[in-house]
């Protein structure tokens, strides 16, 4: 028992520090701000199902996906970071316009955010899907699933009550709030990109 505590809290912390609850939190914050609580919390278990199965497909069956589709963390990453770039950019640029034409009856769809990108890429990317390979590998099936359901427990508490700070703030500073994350989620796409390109260009050729 004490090996498998061991050998869990190995591949917990790891994992919990990829996924980066804190980081990822004003990003939730600012793209649920105009959406109420019970959709909210619709969306969220939405994204965490998707973000789950995604973990859970990379540990059991990663290796061979890379290898049958001939890609490796660094694609993921650029292809990553390019679906956040947009997802910040046009939300940056045309936030606005899409609010309006939610509130005036049109494209009420498009007002809700999709499981993407914050089940995947946010909540389990390239980062998270690395050290679950590489957990995978140290300890074992048994203690990383353990820590994946884990950290997701963890994702769902803390964003479930993690908004509501926001019923304190009044409805500026939740667009300020907003607004923020989008920069900052677009500056992580460019983080993710940069770090696959560096990656691809360090790997030897072939």
């Amino acid at each position: 028992m004490a090996s498998f505590l061991g050998l869990f809290i190995a591949a917990f912390l790891p994992l919990m520090v990829a996924i980066n609850i804190p980081g990822i939190l004003p990003l939730y914050i600012g793209m649920t701000e105009s959406l109420d609580r019970s959709t909210r919390q619709s969306l969220l278990v939405r994204a965490l199902t998707a973000a789950f199965v995604l973990a859970v497909l990379m540990l059991f069956a990663g290796d061979v996906i890379f290898r049958t589709l001939g890609i490796n963390v660094n694609d993921l990453r650029v292809a990553g970071g390019l679906i956040l770039l947009v997802i910040s950019i046009t939300d940056l640029a045309f936030g606005e316009l899409k609010k309006r034409r939610t509130d005036d009856g049109d494209d009420g769809e498009s007002a809700e955010p999709s499981i993407v990108p914050l089940g995947i890429p946010l909540i389990i990317g390239p980062g998270a899907i690395t050290t679950i390979l590489i957990a995978k590998g140290a300890y074992g099936y048994p203690p990383t699933l353990l820590s994946i359901v884990v950290n997701m427990l963890m994702v769902f508490v803390v964003f479930s009550f993690g908004p509501s700070v926001l019923r304190y703030a009044g409805p500026s500073a939740s667009k300020a709030i907003a607004k923020v994350a989008n920069l900052f989620l677009a500056a992580i796409s460019v983080g993710m990109i940069r770090a696959g390109i560096t990656g691809m260009l360090a790997l030897p050729p072939g």
